[in-house]
């Protein structure tokens, strides 16, 4: 039987604490050993009536676990990235976007033998574009509609004093790459950030993103045109109750990511 994993979580808010009780409720060959968040009385009170309750500790002390998800407001991702990495172990980050400006923990991991696992989150195709980057690529593009209010806060708006809840049609409120999409809506294009670095990188990767009141659905639609194949794309979401930025999907994922690492069968990354 293979070894059972520990898994120390970051953050329990939409993503955190919908993976934290899928993992108390149970996950073979995966064991929830302990969780942080900015309030640990609150993150006590949360994890109170869990079957195993894990130790609630600040950020860094997460790297004792074999596996840390970070799943925090993005001030905390270096912290959180850093003491998982120094400390050798696998970190699965929800919030892909911070990962852009810090690919010298990328670097870093590879001295320290950490692993970086990024699931696939709200998208879908990833590993056919991560195939199709293994030849030639001519362009990635991901085109985003959220309802108005999934935007709300996003640096990038306040910058250029847009005012999302003023808006009554469909209205296209970025085009740039994936870095500048990272930076400018760090809770909204995980999906872009995910989708560039399976594929050809996050300056020749371009978004859309669309304020749009006429969807309910947080809905991505990816386009590759590549020399082994042509890929379209499209996924809706539903969108947390919790947290309207991000998809009920993006925990499931990352469960379904972190059962892989111990699966006997693993089909796709």
């Amino acid at each position: 039987m293979a070894k059972e994993l520990t898994v120390g979580i970051a953050g329990l808010g939409a993503i955190g604490l919908h993976l934290a009780r899928q993992l108390d409720a149970g996950v073979q060959g995966l064991r929830l050993a302990a969780v942080s968040a900015r309030d640990l009385k609150k993150a006590q009170a949360n994890i109170a009536g869990f079957k195993a309750p894990p130790m609630v500790v600040p950020n860094a002390e997460l790297a004792a676990c074999d596996i840390v998800v970070e799943a925090a407001p993005a001030a905390a991702f270096e912290e959180i990235a850093s003491a998982a990495i120094e400390a050798g172990k696998i970190f699965v980050p929800s919030s892909v976007g911070a990962l852009l400006p810090r690919m010298h923990l990328v670097e870093r991991a590879k001295q320290t033998g950490a692993r970086i696992i990024v699931p696939t989150g709200a998208l879908l195709g990833l590993d056919a574009v991560r195939a199709a980057a293994e030849g030639a690529v001519e362009s990635v593009t991901i085109e985003t509609r959220k309802p108005p209010r999934g935007l709300e806060g996003a640096p990038y708006l306040k910058q250029h004093n847009i005012d999302v809840g003023a808006i009554t049609t469909a209205t296209r409120v970025f085009k740039g790459n994936a870095f500048d999409a990272a930076q400018g809506f760090p809770a909204n294009v995980n999906v872009a950030a995910a989708l560039a670095l399976a594929g050809i990188g996050p300056e020749r990767t371009m978004v859309e993103i669309w304020a749009d009141p006429g969807v309910t659905r947080n809905t991505h639609t990816i386009r590759v045109e590549a020399a082994a194949a042509r890929l379209t794309m499209t996924i809706e979401n539903v969108p947390s109750e919790e947290n309207p930025r991000t998809g009920k999907i993006t925990p499931l994922s990352i469960v379904a990511c972190l059962r892989g690492l111990t699966s006997t069968l693993k089909v796709g990354s």
